[in-house]
């Protein structure tokens, strides 16, 4: 195993200061080669805000839940902010590294938004670098040696990196989009395999490293419903199928198509299509 850190006038303690718009708390590198686990678990977070750039292998990442997770390969970042939960574990067998950097100030926000880290992302595809590494390498030595306005030094280290990251983010949006589309057929297919079971999709997000919010956004862009919406259109054209060409009772159906509960069936069957699913079958047989 290889570690090498710095952190701010060598204290370990985390901290939040907004007595400066940038400040650099600490930053180090991680390799694992023969050693065959490094794990982190921090439930509360911290109160900072972190980036890791894994340079090579895997890391094993478990995003709001310790129960998901999710595996993000090389030439990604990950971004936690203050009081996310943090649960991570890399191992020798995958020839880890990573590098990470902590900061805080005044207007993180805003800085993060500027150069392409949009509120509703933790992973962003920025590919390798060796640049990357030269950057860490510099703030990690500033960190250890502290210089004359080092600390000045090290905020626009941090401006740097955040500004190639922006620049690979932004060459690598027609990827991303791409990368993005896949991500929904992965959904629309796993949506389609399993909607006849109960599905979380909060946890389906998560699942795949995405907020809620920004699942939903894309889903309804790439579908124009909602998963919600596109999950109740799905089982109600199977329930209309199960209605014109079986004899199983409209409790049987409702369980077929993945409802516990009959009388929601209905309603939801009455709201979809006008009529209730007695009506529907004697229209339709």
């Amino acid at each position: 195993m290889y570690i090498n850190t710095g952190y701010l006038n060598h204290s370990h303690k985390d901290f939040k200061d907004k007595s400066r718009p940038l400040i650099v708390g600490s930053c180090g590198t991680y390799r694992l080669s023969q050693h065959p686990k490094m794990p982190t678990y921090r439930p509360r977070g911290r109160l900072d805000y972190q980036i890791i750039y894994i340079s090579s292998g895997l890391v094993h990442f478990h995003f709001d839940n310790p129960e998901n997770e999710t595996i993000i390969p090389a030439g990604h970042i990950v971004l936690f902010r203050p009081k996310e939960l943090q649960k991570y574990e890399f191992y020798g067998k995958d020839k880890t590294q990573i590098y990470w950097i902590h900061f805080t100030g005044s207007d993180v926000k805003n800085t993060l938004r500027k150069y392409g880290f949009t509120d509703n992302k933790r992973v962003f595809n920025v590919g390798t670098s060796l640049e990357y590494e030269q950057i860490f390498k510099k703030i990690i030595t500033e960190l250890q040696r502290c210089q004359d306005n080092y600390e000045e030094m090290l905020m626009l280290l941090l401006r740097h990196l955040l500004i190639i990251f922006n620049r690979k983010i932004t060459t690598e949006h027609v990827i991303r989009n791409e990368f993005l589309d896949s991500q929904m057929d992965t959904a629309i297919t796993y949506f389609n395999t399993n909607y006849n079971r109960a599905i979380n999709v909060e946890e389906y997000a998560s699942s795949i490293g995405m907020s809620i919010s920004w699942f939903i956004r894309s889903f309804r862009k790439y579908t124009g419903n909602t998963p919600v919406q596109f999950l109740t259109a799905l089982r109600m054209t199977n329930a209309q199928v199960l209605l014109e060409t079986t004899s199983y009772s409209i409790n049987e159906i409702a369980g077929i198509v993945g409802y516990n509960n009959p009388l929601y069936f209905s309603r939801l069957f009455h709201k979809q299509k006008g009529c209730s699913p007695s009506e529907y079958r004697a229209r339709n047989t």
